[in-house]
């Protein structure tokens, strides 16, 4: 591509591209993929985008080309690589100038570079370090800030590669800038300063955004730029000076007002100080061990005592915290059980952490966290007022503990209490006793710092179990708190009923939980609704726990769930709805057909509520999971939901739909239950199957419930399903077979077995092309055992179900091997006596016995040479189901079911579904389980006696070990 002639084309072509007009739009960007591979392509982009003279978003577009190129053709060994001599060029012009006017174009030509330098530098681009470095230190300001910008991104580019080669070489580098990157900070950091108090915002901003970018070169280097960064001095000595330097910026903050921009670039340096700190303690956590005692000592001094009052703000304190946490539960500084175990700078560490936390300390820290950074602020209470169900959400940990200062407050306290437990328990139980009784309601004050102190009490449950008498406190002063109903004693209604849904598992007497229930429906009738959805967190807190006692809650089940499903309704925000719709789900789950009389209302509801979900697909997932468990508590009488059920079912995995890649885990799962629990086949439950094909073809996680949904459809109604979706379903199981895992493949086996066990006539036929890979398979002896185990079981099921079908697969496959028939079966009773250990399942072991005896009586010379295999085998079978009745002294089938005996279901077992009904009445026609394995022996070998007479028999019998005889007399006395 000429550059002069190309330029003008490609600058038109890329004007046409940023046309909102699709017409010109669509043209320009089919135009720009093709000259993507043209040689002198990104030489011309490089003109463009580098000619400050053109329109901004003509250049813009220019660099995101160059970019997605460097992605796409910089790597030799990418197809259409750009050539070594316009890499070399590109390099060059890259770097001639940083004077771009344009901040988001100066940004992401920054990006592109540090790109380029990833896979090029220092091997093929050894001046780029020494170019940006003589750049930065350039008087003019737009320059020194590109080359500065252009820094930043190509150290941290550098400092992400992984492989030991990248990381020697990013070791190297940082040894040789790092005390450069040290003095450029230092410069700009004491520029700022200075700057600070001549009122010039201006020069103030642009001494901090160097700063800032400086500061960000540094990071990169300082954690990621040494094996060993305790032994290198400058390092130790920026890391020790943060500390002053973090004050000199604090005190900075009083001086900046509070809505410029200045203020926000100022406060984003103070935070990446501490990201300094907490990376490298993440990374280097041995070598920040002489940084444990004045990172403890800032932080506790800026964020417990009154140093930090007027120069903190949130997010500071929230980083100052996350760094006390870091270091009090950091693994390397506890040493083990066994002190002499320990390394010398686990102990050291561990002994500067024990010097710092002593009794006054660790008091101070705990009273302020409760006392002050616990109390609901009045942003927060106003929020309650006003936004209750966003107050919820806050609440609830809507955001990470790492950036907001609640949560993160509270992850301290938990970490701390729990490592100095012993100290700091007495200081909490004092706390709780100065509180015991009612507080005055008029005294908001007092009504907070209670709300605190049982906000500590929940938090550390686990700690105070042997020291807190729950139960009575439960008994003599929070139930007492929970029936005061005035207005202002509702952060305290609230906190109490969240007090107790901390402690139900850990300490809470059984007989206590009708009391608590009691409450519960009272607080779900609250005034308040922060109340009502507190309450409803517990109640599912309370039904989860493994305490949960069926017969004492169903007396409020009706209540409960009423109020719950009121609550539904009332609440407008997707969280919350999901939020009380999942407590609504755990309590069906939990009384199960219990529910029955009660779900009515929410029936009615889930149609308009899915309806008005169509934009929030978790809000949907929720929904879906209250239909599973709504489908088991309804058993049979989930046919009734069909109507709105099976819509559901379809749109939730059909694969055409978008939202199926937020419901469809949920939905197949539902498609499942709806089938386990069906009382009989429909034809809009049989179209649904339409979805499934697409489903195997994924191959996904989700093949074992599809399976299983397979499964499901061949108990429920094995003729109507297999009639209209096998020739499908089969095509699918055999590409799958070829496909999949081991584990795979034998889940494929197992719905053929099944199929082959429930409906044995049209079965084969329907699954005709999977059979003669079954035959194949035990022919040439499968290697892996649990596929051969399920090759045996479906064969079995075919030989003795079947027979007819048997001998024309037999036949069939004689011609693929070009081999006789008797000669084929000979070898295929072989493999299967030789195999027979791989079968584990007694069930199965059993089959295989009835199987291959129904191949007597025969004078069919092959088969009487296996007689002897045949009789092994049954005589392993009669070890495997024979019992000996203990008063005859004779012996019996333990498989044999004679009559269908309903089990008797405990309150904690789920009651059998449709299908374990289906199946029950399936092993009442089985074979397995209605053929006598004794009686039939007995029978085949009579018959065999027959057939060949006294003396033909006996020769036949004596081919048997005589120890294997006497073990089938044995079992046949009584014959």
């Amino acid at each position: 591509m000429d550059l002069n002639s190309a330029s003008t084309v490609v600058l038109q072509v890329l004007t046409q591209a940023t046309s909102q007009d699709t017409a010109v739009l669509k043209p320009a960007e089919e135009q720009l993929k093709q000259w993507e591979t043209q040689p002198g392509f990104y030489s011309v982009l490089l003109n463009i985008f580098t000619n400050h003279t053109l329109d901004i978003n003509v250049r813009w577009l220019a660099v995101l080309y160059f970019k997605n190129g460097i992605d796409r053709y910089w790597r030799r060994v990418a197809p259409h690589a750009l050539s070594e001599e316009e890499k070399s060029t590109l390099r060059a012009g890259l770097i001639t100038n940083f004077n771009e006017p344009i901040n988001q174009i100066a940004t992401q030509i920054a990006v592109l570079i540090a790109k380029v330098a990833r896979l090029d530098c220092p091997r093929q681009w050894p001046e780029l370090i020494p170019t940006l470095i003589e750049s930065v230190k350039v008087q003019d300001d737009l320059r020194q800030h590109r080359a500065l910008l252009t820094f930043y991104h190509v150290t941290k580019t550098l400092a992400s590669k992984r492989l030991a080669a990248d990381r020697k070489l990013f070791y190297d580098l940082a040894s040789g800038i790092y005390s450069f990157a040290c003095s450029l900070w230092n410069h700009h950091t004491d520029t700022f300063l200075q700057q600070v108090s001549s009122g010039n915002e201006a020069a103030v901003l642009s001494s901090l955004e160097r700063t800032l970018l400086s500061l960000k070169v540094l990071r990169k280097l300082t954690v990621n730029g040494f094996v060993e960064p305790h032994k290198n001095m400058e390092v130790m000595g920026f890391l020790h000076g943060i500390f002053e330097r973090l004050k000199q910026f604090l005190e900075c903050s009083r001086s900046i007002g509070t809505d410029n921009v200045c203020r926000d670039r100022l406060e984003k340096t103070i935070i990446l100080f501490t990201k300094v700190l907490l990376d490298f303690l993440d990374q280097h956590p041995f070598s920040f061990t002489p940084l444990i005692q004045r990172s403890l000592e800032f932080s506790v001094s800026y964020v417990f005592t009154e140093v930090g009052e007027g120069v903190t703000f949130e997010r500071f304190i929230v980083q100052c915290m996350n760094l006390i946490k870091m270091i009090v539960k950091n693994y390397a500084y506890k040493p083990s059980k066994n002190f002499e175990d320990s390394s010398p700078e686990t102990l050291e560490a561990h002994k500067i952490k024990m010097t710092f936390f002593t009794y006054p300390t660790l008091t101070e820290i705990c009273r302020r966290l409760v006392s002050h950074y616990f109390l609901l602020t009045e942003e927060e209470l106003t929020m309650w007022e006003e936004d209750p169900e966003g107050f919820t959400v806050e609440e609830t940990g809507g955001d990470s503990w790492k950036y907001s200062l609640r949560p993160c407050t509270e992850v301290l306290f938990i970490d701390i209490f729990h490592e100095y437990n012993q100290t700091l328990t007495p200081v909490l139980l004092e706390m709780m006793q100065t509180l015991q009784g009612p507080t005055n309601v008029e005294d908001m004050n007092a009504l907070l710092i209670k709300d605190a102190v049982y906000n500590a009490v929940g938090l550390a449950a686990y700690e105070l179990f042997d020291s807190v008498d729950f139960d009575q406190w439960f008994k003599n002063q929070l139930l007492p708190e929970l029936q005061v109903i005035h207005n202002r004693y509702k952060p305290l209604r609230r906190r109490v009923i969240w007090l107790i849904g901390q402690w139900i598992s850990v300490k809470f007497k059984s007989d206590l939980r009708p009391m608590l229930y009691e409450a519960i429906c009272n607080l779900l009738q609250d005034q308040d609704l922060v109340v009502r959805i507190e309450t409803a967190t517990t109640l599912k807190l309370t039904v989860d726990d493994f305490e949960f006692r069926t017969d004492q809650f169903l007396p409020y089940l009706e209540t409960m769930f009423t109020l719950l499903f009121q609550l539904l309704q009332q609440v407008t925000e997707c969280d919350t709805k999901m939020h009380v719709l999942h407590v609504l789900s755990c309590v069906i789950e939990r009384v199960n057909v219990q529910i029955r009389p009660y779900v009515g209302c929410l029936v009615q509801y889930l149609p308009l509520l899915w309806k008005q979900s169509e934009e929030h697909n978790m809000l949907r997932c929720a929904i879906l999971t209250t239909l599973i468990h709504l489908v088991q508590g309804l058993g049979a009488d989930s046919k009734n939901l069909y109507p709105f059920l099976l819509p559901v079912i379809q749109l939730s995995t059909d694969v055409s739909q978008p939202p199926h890649v937020y419901l469809l885990e949920d939905g197949l799962e539902l498609w499942l239950v709806t089938l386990e629990n069906s009382p009989c086949i429909t034809p809009e439950l049989l179209r649904i199957f339409q979805n499934m094909s697409p489903l195997l073809e994924l191959s996904s996680e989700s093949l074992r419930t599809c399976f299983k949904i397979v499964n499901g459809y061949i108990f429920l109604s094995s003729t109507e399903f297999l009639q209209t979706y096998a020739v499908g379903l089969c095509q699918s199981f055999c590409e799958l077979l070829n496909e999949i895992t081991t584990e795979g493949q034998v889940q494929v086996l197992k719905v053929v077995e099944n199929a082959l066990k429930v409906n044995p006539v049209l079965s084969p036929q329907m699954f005709q092309p999977i059979l003669p890979c079954v035959f194949r398979g035990i022919i040439e002896g499968e290697r892996y055992p649990v596929v051969m185990s399920t090759y045996l079981g479906v064969m079995g099921r075919v030989l003795l179900q079947n027979t007819s079908f048997f001998s024309s697969l037999l036949n069939e496959m004689a011609h693929k091997f070009n081999q006789e028939m008797d000669q084929l079966l000979g070898n295929m009773i072989e493999m299967w006596v030789d195999h027979m250990d791989n079968i584990t399942q007694p069930e199965r072991r059993k089959l295989s016995a009835l199987a291959l005896l129904s191949l007597l009586p025969s004078d069919n010379s092959v088969i009487q040479d296996k007689f002897c295999g045949i009789i092994n085998i049954s005589v392993e079978g009669l070890h495997d189901v024979m019992t000996e009745d203990p008063e005859t002294g004779t012996y019996k089938d333990c498989m044999l079911m004679s009559h269908l005996e309903e089990p008797k279901v405990t309150e904690d077992e789920e009651p059998p579904t449709e299908q374990d009904k289906r199946k029950k009445m399936l092993a009442l026609k089985d074979p397995v389980h209605t053929v006598s394995l004794q009686q039939f022996i007995y029978e085949k070998l009579k018959a065999q006696q027959e057939l060949l007479g006294e003396q033909g028999f006996q020769s036949l019998m004596e081919t048997v070990d005589t120890e294997i005889v006497t073990q089938l007399q044995e079992f046949l006395q009584g014959f």
